[in-house]
């Protein structure tokens, strides 16, 4: 099977180097605010609006333009790919995936992309990046099969990356080990239908004291001032580590559940709506299940793994895991419950993580027991699943 992935690695451009990037993302970012202003009022004069090839075809006599010309001191296919994000943009809008795109800003994260060209010499620890030159890169892991597009970013705080998407071979998984039925939540940030719960790291909370203060401090400075830029980065930072607490947390449980189990239960929500609770809005924000079941999805489908998710409309807390009775209301702050019928003591969530095990696995006929795990590690191993504590094993 021929899959993609992508490998990021933190990159240290010197000085002159810098400015060289800086020029690549001003260009970039000009051309696609040239022409996305151009899009909208092509399609206010005429009603018909402009594609990709139309762009691509009015870039060369852009650069031609006197006005324009210092254009051509950037890259002439990182300046295409600026045309072909535009277009995506505009597809996510009509697909209704995204909305409208917006101009980029000097100050937001800045990003560009070469689709060729490119080299890693990974004993020299440096990467080649066209009209850049040779940059010192950290290669954390050597990155696999072949290397397809890079795109070189900055962000807020200030740090360089390189992300490489890279295409590799690896053979088809075999779906093994035993089902499970997972309810995600913000009391435990999972739990599993083997009476297993996993904490929330609630990694915004614990840093939230210190990014209020951060942010204070930030608007006691005048805008635009040395001091001022100070802050912003201090902030940015701050930001960036709960990111990356984050992503480390749900790329470590993400990758241990996939190789414990062939087959997880998933219950289909809808963040979109649950963000209308006010009171809760910022604590699921937190927990970032959409992207944490996105994760679930590609890993399960490269490592063996199937992921069934149940309807929304399941009401897989009110069922009784034991007899089937329905209790008619159950409020969110009733964490334990008794059965009506059979009078069957119920922890909430691991009572709705053994249902929807039961709903994702009716109807099938594979057998999930047993079987050989991939870099298998218990949750006993695992300890608390802190977002520093290591979930797999090293190799």
């Amino acid at each position: 099977m021929l899959v993609r992935k992508g490998c990021k690695y933190r990159i240290y451009p010197n000085k002159a180097q810098q400015e060289a990037l800086a020029l690549q993302f001003g260009h970039t970012r000009f051309v696609y605010n040239y022409f996305l202003a151009l899009r909208i009022e092509t399609y206010q004069q005429t009603g018909k609006g402009l594609n990709y090839v139309d762009t691509a075809n009015m870039l060369p006599d852009l650069k031609r333009d006197p006005q324009y010309e210092w254009l051509q001191e950037a890259d002439s296919q990182v300046l295409q790919q600026a045309l072909k994000d535009l277009d995506r943009a505009y597809q996510n809008f009509f697909e209704k995936r995204a909305r409208f795109p917006r101009f980029k800003r000097k100050h937001s994260r800045q990003s560009i992309r070469y689709p060729q060209r490119v080299k890693a010499d990974l004993k020299a620890k440096r990467s080649w990046l066209p009209k850049v030159g040779w940059v010192k890169t950290i290669f954390h892991r050597p990155p696999e099969g072949k290397i397809k597009s890079v795109v070189v970013s900055k962000n807020k705080s200030g740090r360089y990356y390189a992300s490489f998407q890279v295409e590799v071979e690896i053979a088809n998984p075999v779906c093994q080990g035993e089902a499970v039925g997972m309810d995600l939540g913000l009391a435990h940030y999972a739990a599993l239908s083997d009476g297993t719960t996993i904490p929330n790291p609630r990694n915004l909370l614990q840093s939230e004291k210190k990014l209020a203060r951060l942010q204070r401090q930030l608007s006691h400075r005048e805008k635009g001032s040395s001091g001022w830029h100070k802050a912003c980065l201090k902030v940015a930072r701050m930001q960036e580590k709960i990111a990356n607490q984050r992503k480390d947390f749900e790329h470590k449980l993400s990758r241990h559940l996939v190789d414990e189990f062939g087959l997880i239960g998933l219950e289909r929500l809808n963040v979109k709506k649950m963000l209308h609770n006010h009171r809760l809005a910022k604590h699921i924000t937190d927990a970032s299940w959409g992207e944490f079941c996105r994760q679930l999805a590609y890993k399960g489908e490269w490592y063996g793994c199937r992921i069934r998710r149940v309807d929304q409309w399941y009401p897989s807390s009110k069922i009784c895991s034991v007899c089937g009775a329905v209790k008619e209301e159950m409020p969110l702050n009733v964490r334990n419950w008794a059965c009506p019928a059979c009078q069957a003591h119920h922890d909430r969530d691991i009572n709705a993580a053994k249902n929807i095990l039961l709903q994702a696995t009716v109807g099938t006929t594979e057998s999930y027991a047993g079987g050989v795990h991939v870099r298998p590690l218990s949750f006993a191993e695992a300890g608390t699943l802190k977002p520093d504590a290591p979930l797999l094993a090293a190799g």
